[in-house]
C-alpha cells in the first residue's frame, strides 16, 4: 500500500526556518510530479512549490526567494526548505504525488497502476 507521510512542521517565530519532508512509501516505481500545498484556515488549497523527476520546479509568488523545493528520487522524498517564515505562511502543509506509479501483487499477477497521492497533512504556525 503506498502512502506519504510529512514530517517536519510546528511553531516557529516570525522570521524563522523550518524543512518539510514528505516520504513515500510502499510498492512505489516512480513518482512524475512531487509538490507542496497549503491550505489556512477557512481559505481554499493553494500551491506552494512543485518539482518534476527532472528537477524542474515552480514556486507561488507568495513564496518566492524564500522556500526551496527539493527531491530524492531515489528515497521518493521531497523537501521544502522554508526560510523567513511570516504569519501569513501559518497553514496545513500538504504534500502531493502525481503521477505516482506502483505495482500491487493479485495472486500470482503484478499489476502496475498509476494515480495521485495526498499525506495527511504537517501544521505550520508562525507567531509574530
Amino acid at each position: 500500500q503506498v502512502e506519504l507521510v510529512e514530517s517536519g512542521g510546528g511553531l516557529v517565530q516570525a522570521g524563522g526556518s523550518l524543512r518539510l519532508s514528505c516520504a513515500g512509501s510502499g510498492s512505489i516505481l516512480s513518482i512524475n510530479v512531487m509538490g507542496w500545498y497549503r491550505q489556512a484556515p477557512g481559505e481554499q488549497r493553494e500551491l506552494v512549490a512543485q518539482i518534476t523527476s527532472g528537477t524542474d520546479s515552480n514556486y507561488a509568488d507568495s513564496v518566492k526567494g524564500r522556500f526551496t523545493i527539493s527531491r530524492d528520487n531515489a528515497k521518493n522524498t521531497v523537501y521544502l526548505q522554508m526560510n523567513s517564515l511570516k504569519p501569513e505562511d501559518t497553514a496545513v502543509y500538504y504534500c502531493k504525488a502525481a503521477g505516482l506509479r506502483y505495482s500491487r501483487r493479485i495472486g500470482s499477477i503484478t499489476q502496475l497502476y498509476t494515480a495521485d497521492f495526498w499525506g495527511q497533512g504537517t501544521q505550520v504556525t508562525v507567531s509574530s
